[in-house]
């Protein structure tokens, strides 16, 4: 529910036009809440002048005013940390540190999402690594199987990693405690799990931002996300509700590699109209 001061409130009528939802009006110049159609993203918040409104379901003390010197970071800066990032497979034997891991959620947690719906969550695996490693390579070893049994498949990729799949698989079952190419010597993952795929991957993709700044590497695991999905086994051991997937799978650790410069990538394709 929307409460707006009405002894702060200056009647700038600022956080009327900024309700894309329309759900709060001046009346006798002050505004006032209708609470009839807030989603609740709290633009009414950021916009105040004076801080005269809050959201009674959220806890307030999250609020931060803006200040320059820690909120702005130049565009060239940005646009360089994104080209430098590189996928991280290569990783020491440091554990990582739980307020690390918080962080990144964080940066997850405060990433936009459709209506507002912030209907995003995540699953920290670390000590059972060992175990969904397992049910990871025999789900994939069971999506090989049907892959090369398909004969009217003619992708020659997806056989490639049928066959792929089915070595991890075979590997780890000969000695499963040995690393494998699933999540080869992570210290954990985060999985990203919604029923709506594009919350979770700009969460995932916010979160990933955050990895590197905490000097971590990572990579996402499309592997494990094939997996997962529609898979019972995975699902149960995770305690994921049946109408959810996991989107994205980081897998993190101390980087034991060191990167020198950025890559090249394909020039944009781009239509101006």
């Amino acid at each position: 529910m929307i409460k707006i001061d009405q002894e702060k409130c200056v009647g700038c009528g600022a956080c009327v036009e900024d309700c894309f939802p329309n759900d709060i009006v001046l009346k006798e110049d002050k505004a006032a809440p209708l609470n009839r159609t807030c989603i609740k993203c709290g633009h009414c918040i950021a916009i105040c002048p004076v801080d005269a409104v809050s959201i009674s379901d959220y806890d307030m003390a999250e609020v931060k005013d803006y200040q320059t010197d820690s909120f702005d970071i130049t565009p060239d800066n940005l646009l360089n940390y994104i080209k430098f990032r590189r996928s991280v497979r290569q990783f020491t034997d440091q554990p990582i540190e739980k307020e690390k891991i918080e962080q990144i959620i964080e940066a997850g947690r405060f990433t936009p999402t459709g209506s507002n719906s912030q209907n995003v969550s995540y699953i920290v695996v670390q000590d059972e690594m060992r175990k969904l490693t397992g049910l990871g390579l025999e789900g994939l070893n069971k999506l090989g199987k049907n892959i090369l049994e398909e004969k009217q498949n003619k992708n020659t990729l997806f056989k490639y990693y049928a066959k792929r799949w089915m070595k991890m698989y075979e590997d780890y079952l000969a000695d499963p405690e040995l690393p494998t190419s699933l999540f080869f010597k992570a210290k954990g993952l985060i999985l990203v799990v919604s029923e709506t795929p594009i919350n979770a991957g700009l969460a995932a993709n916010s979160m990933e931002l955050m990895t590197h700044a905490q000097g971590l590497g990572m990579f996402y695991s499309g592997f494990f996300v094939r997996a997962a999905y529609g898979n019972p086994k995975i699902k149960a051991f995770l305690g994921i509700d049946e109408s959810k997937e996991v989107i994205a799978c980081l897998v993190m650790g101390y980087p034991d590699v060191k990167y020198q410069r950025t890559v090249p990538r394909k020039k944009a394709e781009v239509s101006w109209r």
